[in-house]
Order: structure tokens, then C-alpha cells, then sequence
């Protein structure tokens, strides 16, 4: 059969109709999140989102304040001024003191809990949009970072988005988005709760804080691993790739991520042998690793070993219908309908 490249199979990939939240709870979600509106030092304006997370507190990105004069509220269509901040600036949090805001508090559920494949939707204020909107997707990878995890999620975002709120299907806030890969195939990526209810516990600053650069935002050899595999993912620089996620393997030996893109690198270079290995140690440290399983039923399939073929999509059906179907047409069980 014609031998598929993995990043153009995994970029084709047909994400599952998320399951949608109710009317009644996208409401309630609406009434959480709130729009922050910046006056910068040289005379700008800057717009981002944020979550109301404890009495008169709200949780942004510390990049959609930094370099402020001023910020202000927009919370179901009153202003407020905000008076103080607390920021953790390397991780790209901040929480804004705003004294009688008049919104409900978001309920948090650790990020730590969260599942591959499970739905999740991100709310914001997009495009100086004046009120709040929504997308919907899954939980794709988690990486492990100082005591929580970065969670990557299919849910889409927008400039003005930043600062806003990543909830799962029970309305809880899971993640903070942040920021997003460069060019067409983004990878988006939120920030832990566990790193919101930290700073919750830290002074207050005086506005005006000198600011600071958030890791994401470093020279691109301080990135952490998930970040430096991507773009020679993407472009198929498989050397590049197998560079960095060896480190990285060493660096996170029980990172289910790390095994994957060396299995892809591996993959990429025709080495289908040591590639198998590295899925399978992808599999066996996270058994819902969607890609990983596609790309073990592919070999299997090119090795002339129909039945793991066959095992690879009976798993895959239990959690991720669009991949099974996806490895269906790529060994030729079903026809391609696009």
C-alpha cells in the first residue's frame, strides 16, 4: 500500500464532532468569563479575556497586562477599574484584584485530572467581540511542567481570546488559553488551573509592575521539549526531530510525547522496526494515545500483519471513532471520501 508521511496523516486527521454543552451551561460559563481592556505605555490598547476564580479576582494572561498603564474590566456589560495585580509572570498567569465585581466564581477541577480525547470548550471575548463565544474540542496531549501539566486541546481560540477559559462538559475551568503554534496547523495550548490557585494565595503587586518574559516567549533553546518538537514535526525535518525528542526522552523517560515523536522521527526515516518500539512504549505509558495506536496499525498493515491491524481500530474505537476511521481508509477497509 502507498506509505502515508506522518505529519500529512496527522494533520488530515478528521477531529469527532465535539459533544456540546447545553444552552443553560454555555450561559453560566458566559457570566465567568470577562473581557480586559489595557491601556499600554505607549499609547495603545490591548484586549484579552479572563475567568472570575474567587471574589473579585480574575485570572489572565500576564502578556495581555504586561507594559500597562491601566486595565479595565468588562463584566456583563459593567466596567470595572482593576486595582492590583498578583503575577507569575514566567508562567504567563496573573490574577487581577477588581473590588466589587459583581459575577459568579468558577468552579476549578485540576488540570492534572484531565483525560486524552476528552471534550472540553474554550470561552473568550475573540476579535473585540463584546460578548463572549465558544469552541469545542478535545483534550490532545498533556505535558508535564512544574507540578501540573500544559494541557494541548483541539478548541480553537483567537486573538482576544488570551487570558480566557478552558472548561470540561461539567462547566468546570480546567485551563487558561494562552498562546498557540505558528502557521495554519496551530497546536493550541492552556495553561493548569493548579498554577491559578498557587498564585491565588500570593501578595498583591501595585500596577506598573515591571514585567517579565513568560517561558514560551524565551530564545528558542530555553523552550521546553513539547514546544521544540512542532515545527519539525509539522515540516517533516526529521532529523531536527529525532535531535530533540531523544533529549527529551531522557530528559521525561515516562513521557508517553517524548516516545511519540521519536517514534514519528523514526517513522519519517523508514525505520519501521525501532519506530514500532518507541509506539509501543507511547502505548504502554498512555494506552489512549490515538496516534500512537494509528500508526502501529499502519505498520502492522505494511508488515503484512492484518489482524494488529484490525486490534489497533478495535481499540481506537473505544475512544476516538474519527482515527479508527482514519486507519479504516488508510489500509483500505473502507473507501477515502474526501
Amino acid at each position: 500500500m502507498t506509505r502515508y508521511l506522518f505529519a500529512l496523516l496527522y494533520l488530515s486527521l478528521a477531529l469527532p464532532a465535539a459533544a456540546m454543552p447545553t444552552d443553560e451551561l454555555l450561559q453560566k460559563i458566559n457570566t465567568l468569563v470577562v473581557r480586559v481592556q489595557v491601556e499600554l505605555a505607549n499609547g495603545g490598547y490591548g484586549v484579552g479575556s479572563g475567568v472570575v476564580v474567587a471574589e473579585d479576582q480574575i485570572v489572565t494572561n500576564c502578556h495581555v497586562i504586561a507594559n500597562a498603564n491601566s486595565i479595565g474590566v468588562l463584566s456583563n456589560r459593567t466596567a470595572y477599574t482593576v486595582t492590583a495585580i498578583k503575577a507569575d509572570w514566567h508562567h504567563d498567569v496573573c490574577i487581577l484584584k477588581v473590588d466589587g465585581l459583581n459575577a459568579p466564581v468558577a468552579s476549578i477541577s485540576p488540570s492534572k485530572n484531565l483525560k486524552y480525547q476528552q471534550p472540553v470548550f474554550a470561552t473568550g471575548f475573540p476579535d473585540f467581540s463584546p460578548v463572549p463565544s465558544s469552541t469545542f474540542g478535545y483534550v490532545k496531549a498533556l505535558y508535564p511542567m512544574d507540578d501540573s501539566v500544559i494541557v494541548r486541546a483541539s478548541s480553537t481560540f483567537r486573538l482576544g481570546d488570551s487570558g480566557g477559559g478552558l472548561f470540561d462538559d461539567s462547566g468546570n475551568l480546567v485551563g487558561v488559553m494562552t498562546l498557540k503554534s505558528p502557521g495554519h496547523n496551530a497546536y493550541y495550548y492552556f495553561m493548569p488551573v493548579e498554577w491559578v490557585q498557587a498564585l491565588l494565595k500570593q501578595p498583591e503587586q501595585a500596577l506598573g509592575t515591571k514585567s517579565e518574559l513568560p517561558f514560551w516567549a524565551e530564545s528558542l533553546d530555553k523552550w521546553p521539549s513539547f514546544m521544540r518538537v512542532v515545527q519539525p514535526y509539522l515540516t517533516e525535518d526529521w532529523a531536527s526531530l529525532q535531535k530533540v525528542a531523544t533529549q527529551w526522552t531522557k530528559e521525561e523517560p515516562n513521557n508517553a510525547e517524548a516516545w511519540f515523536y521519536l517514534a514519528a522521527a523514526e517513522y519519517g526515516n523508514n525505520n519501521n522496526l525501532i519506530s514500532e518500539i518507541h509506539l509501543r512504549r507511547a502505548v504502554a505509558l498512555n494506552s489512549q494515545h490515538s496516534l500512537a495506536l494509528y500508526y502501529l496499525g499502519l505498520i502492522a498493515e505494511d508488515d503484512g500483519k492484518h489482524m494488529e491491524a484490525l486490534t489497533s481500530i478495535a481499540l481506537l474505537n473505544k475512544f476516538d471513532v474519527a482515527v479508527a476511521d482514519q486507519l479504516k481508509v488508510a489500509i483500505g477497509i473502507i473507501p477515502d471520501q474526501q
